[in-house]
């Protein structure tokens, strides 16, 4: 079992990692993976990218059922393609990193590309081209370090905070799954991702319930200082203890 799981201290900083990085997707439709993926690259590297996928197909789709009348649903279609275009180009950079000393580097510079997108002030109509080439820049972060939401957040920006977090959400759902079936073709998700993510569940379901009263009423713009300097921190501890 001891190869199935990280140690209880690991297992500690990844469980409140998710349960923050949770607490924020459900709320604003971003920052789980911003949050979870430094944190997971720090305490337990050997379990990226699979368990963190794994582990956030559940905040998304937990966070997707909770607010599905809120979604746009002709958004959908052009968002999913490029999702699943990016996914497999990222399956690609996947078999060569997953396992080496580059995963780290990878993990912190998407986490701080993802930051530097996400206060650029870029702004861009939900439309199908931008829709399209927001998913497959998604997939391929996304797929990486279970960090796609800040291409989405950059097309979203100046939607309505409830419809944005919804379709949001559901993007980042349709995301995990695409990205996990992409790396499971290519071998690198076993039996050991699967454990570990069934062991955030709980965590997870908990904060879902208990961050609901929330919903609707906590503006984005109270909360999205946080999650963005609490992932630029842990990426930079994650690449100076690479680089260093």
């Amino acid at each position: 079992m001891t190869d199935l799981l990280p140690g209880l201290g690991p297992w500690l900083a990844c469980a409140l990692a998710a349960s923050l990085g949770c607490a924020l997707q459900r709320l604003a439709g971003q920052g789980f993976g911003m949050v979870a993926a430094p944190v997971m690259a720090l305490a337990a590297p050997g379990f990226l990218p699979g368990a963190i996928l794994l582990a956030g197909l559940a905040v998304g789709a937990g966070s997707f059922v909770a607010d599905r009348r809120a979604v746009v649903l002709r958004d959908l279609p052009p968002g999913f393609a490029g999702r699943a275009l990016g996914a497999g180009i990222a399956a690609w950079i996947a078999a060569r990193v997953v396992g080496t000393p580059a995963l780290p580097l990878v993990v912190g510079g998407f986490v701080w590309l993802g930051v530097i997108l996400s206060v650029a002030g870029l702004r861009l109509a939900p439309r199908a081209p931008t829709l399209f080439g927001a998913g497959t820049v998604a997939g391929v972060m996304g797929t990486l370090t279970g960090i796609g939401a800040p291409p989405m957040a950059i097309v979203y920006a100046d939607v309505e905070t409830r419809r944005s977090a919804a379709t949001q959400n559901v993007f980042f759902a349709f995301g995990m799954a695409v990205s996990i079936t992409a790396l499971a073709v290519s071998g690198l998700i076993g039996a050991r991702h699967l454990v570990f993510a069934a062991t955030l569940l709980p965590v997870v379901g908990v904060t879902l319930l208990g961050v609901r009263p929330l919903a609707g009423r906590m503006a984005r713009g109270a909360i999205r200082p946080w999650a963005l300097g609490l992932a630029a921190a842990a990426a930079t501890v994650l690449l100076l203890r690479s680089l260093l």
